[in-house]
């Protein structure tokens, strides 16, 4: 296998760890293959590559979603720098919803994060100058997007800056709480 996979504290987010292949050179790894992520329970298809630049440390995107039919599994990476990731769990009737996950990525580590599509995303960069990549198994859909206030106190979610000093879009500032938004995902039953 060219990658290793920790579930995280909530059902359906997983840290992807690629193998690196390094040598004096420098490294070589796959980042992604559709056949080896499904064996390991990861079915998304996706279609949609994005890349986002943001020059300054503590810079907040998020939280955002799309709503079904839209809606997005994302496969997040630092390409550069470093950031704080963050999963919430939307689905009603989840023993986790609105509960938080984060992890550090850095390009150093080459670790990824899956979001299952049921689930609102956001980062926190760490450092100056931070790129971000991820695939989405839907194309945008500026009809569909939703969003939770990075900072509602109902979620806690613990960002590594504080609010009042966090580089963040005024379209994020004015996004709802979670109890302001009726979810458009349920918890599957397996």
């Amino acid at each position: 296998m060219r990658f290793t996979v920790t579930e995280l504290g909530i059902s359906g987010v997983l840290l992807v760890s690629p193998k690196r292949f390094e040598d004096s050179r420098g490294y070589f790894m796959e980042t992604y293959h559709a056949r080896e992520f499904e064996q390991l329970g990861i079915r998304a298809r996706f279609l949609q590559d994005n890349q986002a630049l943001s020059k300054k440390a503590g810079t907040i995107r998020g939280l955002h979603f799309q709503e079904p039919p839209h809606a997005q599994a994302k496969l997040v990476r630092a390409v550069r720098g470093s950031l704080f990731d963050v999963a919430v769990d939307l689905r009603r009737g989840s023993p986790t919803f609105g509960h938080w996950i984060g992890t550090k990525l850095t390009a150093a580590s080459a670790k990824q994060l899956f979001i299952p599509a049921e689930f609102a995303h956001g980062y926190c960069t760490l450092e100056p100058d931070t790129e971000v990549a991820y695939k989405c198994d839907s194309y945008y859909a500026a009809g569909s997007e939703g969003g939770i206030l990075f900072s509602d106190p109902a979620l806690g979610v613990e960002w590594p800056v504080s609010a009042d000093v966090a580089v963040v879009s005024d379209k994020d500032r004015a996004l709802p709480l979670l109890a302001d938004i009726v979810t458009p995902f349920a918890m599957e039953l397996t």
